[in-house]
């Protein structure tokens, strides 16, 4: 059987004068409207998280579009404000989104929570899965605009409280399973009581509320899945889980999978061929580094320490810190928080989606991390932290990350995604707060030098979700990235990986790690280049 991967390289070097590189982004007006997860200000648990977001390109048209999660109240549907699909019409004089909701057909009209993206049947489409506070949707993408919503005839529409999920390839047969996070038991008939917190009355929840079991469905090759959670050995105790990842943790050519649960342990599934075993405790990334579980939302994938291994960020609740379990040869995550600079600082803050990515295109990768409290009586004085909260953007380097005010304002955000929305090579930011309007920032710092990819699998995998790229320099450095779905929180991002590197420098080869094990490497010879694999 051939394997054919498609691969698209961007060499982007600017005619203009060196610049300093700092984090610099300018918010635009993008035609992108706002979002709603329940009333303003949130009364009850159900109307804390949601708001997931996602970059796909629908259409094929090598750009990137956007689609938006929207609730409306408990007390209604979410009709009027639904799930939203906006298409990429940027040119010349700017980054600009158009509303194709309409045309495309996609009509939510329950409680959506989060998205995932995936090409489910092989057409080169990328199909949309929706989280939902019961049943789950999952629509399917015509190739011609349209989609057309199979969440029950495909049987994935766990009538749960879906939060997040994410495709991948999980038994290798060259199709996209995928995994469902479930959150908890909720009645919006019988709301849970108030609750606590620091002696402020508070609304209550997860505490003292039943967990659900998070569902992973395996793809039958045919349009539609069956419950695989028994038998791949994903039916360990329940827990609150809010956010997940799917790719290769340990470096052993199978995909993983990492969930975070709120105030409970994560769980590390590792792939045993016939299965999977929770490591989560083994490894020691279910804690931190004190063995203390941790309220965990967000995740980011990214390798901190250039040893082309997976390292993982998580963010979590106030009056704790954010944490990063940094990885290694030996399958084992040690917590390196205080020792990157990530510790103190998040303390005051709640954090949300987060991301590894290049924003100052100087080769290293930085870390943007989104805040805002759970509860809107929230202040410094009574929790020891607001309710409105920065966006954290911080610089990267091989051994600490320092933190640079790029972005002003106090928010109450949730959901984010980071991809280059205008094709100038850099990295923009699309972010959706809880409540209100959606802020795009077009990236308008130096002009990085960068390789832009686009990969290909086989079979009906056709973006090649779960490969891991090795890009060698000229120099005899190495960089590593991973394709993988999962991204920031309840989002996703389908989205070409942007390898920056310095200007006296350049890629020579990449080393491509395909999600059923095969290694394939690839000369950098040409801006465009089309590879067949026996």
């Amino acid at each position: 059987m051939k394997r054919i991967a498609c691969i698209l390289l961007l060499c982007a070097c600017s005619q203009e004068p060196e610049r300093s590189h700092q984090m610099q982004f300018k918010q635009i007006d993008s035609g992108i409207g706002s979002v709603e997860c329940g009333s303003e200000p949130q009364e009850t648990i159900l109307e804390v998280n949601g708001c997931g977001v996602a970059l796909l390109d629908y259409d094929n048209d090598g750009d990137l579009d956007f689609f938006l999660t929207s609730s409306g109240t408990i007390e209604e549907d979410s009709s009027s404000s639904g799930c939203r699909l906006y298409e990429n019409v940027s040119s010349e004089s700017g980054i600009k989104f158009v509303d194709v909701t309409e045309e495309s057909g996609i009509s939510i009209d329950t409680h959506a929570m989060g998205v995932a993206i995936g090409d489910i049947n092989g057409d080169t489409f990328d199909d949309i899965y929706v989280t939902c506070f019961g049943p789950n949707r999952l629509l399917v993408n015509n190739g011609d605009g349209a989609f057309v919503e199979q969440g029950e005839s495909a049987n994935v529409h766990d009538d749960g409280w879906g939060t997040s999920a994410a495709f991948g390839d999980l038994d290798v047969d060259g199709d996209l399973d995928l995994y469902v996070c479930n959150y908890l038991e909720f009645d919006v008939d019988n709301v849970p009581r108030r609750a606590k917190y620091k002696g402020v009355d508070v609304l209550g929840g997860p505490h003292g509320l039943t967990p659900q079991q998070d569902i992973v469905y395996e793809n039958n090759g045919d349009g539609t899945f069956e419950n695989a959670t028994e038998k791949w050995g994903f039916d360990s105790t329940p827990a609150f889980g809010l956010n997940v990842a799917i790719l290769d943790l340990n470096d052993d050519g199978k995909q993983d999978v990492y969930v975070g649960n709120d105030s409970m342990a994560n769980s590390l599934y590792i792939n045993q061929g016939e299965g999977f075993v929770d490591s989560g405790f083994h490894s020691g990334a279910a804690t931190n580094g004190e063995g203390s579980m941790q309220a965990t939302m967000g995740i980011a994938v990214g390798d901190v320490n250039g040893d082309n291994l997976p390292d993982i960020f998580t963010t979590n609740f106030s009056s704790d810190t954010n944490t990063l379990h940094v990885n290694s040869e030996s399958g084992f995550f040690s917590d390196r928080t205080n020792a990157y600079g990530l510790g103190l600082s998040s303390r005051m803050l709640l954090g949300w989606t987060t991301a590894f990515e290049d924003f100052d295109g100087d080769g290293h990768d930085d870390l943007i991390i989104l805040n805002g409290h759970v509860y809107p009586n929230a202040t410094m004085a009574s929790m020891d932290s607001n309710r409105l909260q920065p966006v954290v953007t911080m610089s990267g380097s091989p051994h600490r990350f320092e933190q640079v005010n790029a972005i002003d304002g106090a928010f109450d955000d949730r959901a984010g995604v980071f991809g280059d929305l205008d094709g100038d090579g850099d990295v923009d930011l699309v972010i959706a707060p809880r409540h209100g309007a959606v802020r795009v920032y077009e990236n308008v710092g130096a002009p990085p030098s960068v390789l832009k990819l686009t990969l290909g699998g086989s079979g009906q995998n056709t973006k090649g979700l779960g490969a891991k790229v090795t890009v060698q320099f000229d120099d005899g450095t190495t960089k590593s990235k991973w394709n993988h779905d999962g991204s920031g929180f309840q989002s996703s991002m389908s989205v070409p990986l942007l390898f920056t590197f310095p200007k006296n420098v350049k890629p020579v080869s990449l080393d491509i790690v395909w999600a059923d094990g095969h290694m394939q490497r690839v000369p950098v010879t040409d801006e465009k280049m089309h590879v067949t694999q026996e």
